[in-house]
């Protein structure tokens, strides 16, 4: 059974929408109660990409980096979302400690209100 926070695969699409990649991502929240789709957003392993005071780190170093199932230090990518259909969600890699993922809530709000 999903559920937000965990850590699954999916095609995440490039911004052009010409291809995309097979990647891990964070599933943020359910986005309809009709429907398995769910509003998640991409994790990657090119560190040099995050955005200050936006993107989250996920170190080797980290306590529940074991429990995330990822293979390298990887940002979250906070503003690199997508919906994606819940059958297109492949497997589990691992989970997201709940209080990282308020973080990663709270972050993704105080951006989408920001007044810019």
């Amino acid at each position: 059974m999903k559920h937000a926070g965990q850590i699954a695969l999916t095609m995440f699409p490039d911004t052009d929408l010409a291809k995309g990649k097979l990647r891990p991502v964070l599933l943020l929240r359910r986005a309809s109660l009709r429907y398995d789709d769910w509003l998640v957003c991409m994790i990657s392993s090119q560190l040099w990409q995050a955005e200050p005071d936006l993107d989250v780190l996920i170190s080797t170093s980290d306590h529940d980096f074991p429990d995330t199932g990822l293979k390298v230090s990887s940002i979250v990518r906070i503003s690199r979302l997508t919906v994606v259909d819940g059958r297109l969600l492949l497997g589990t890699l691992g989970r997201m400690e709940p209080d990282r993922l308020a973080l990663i809530r709270r972050r993704l709000a105080a951006w989408i209100s920001a007044n810019t």
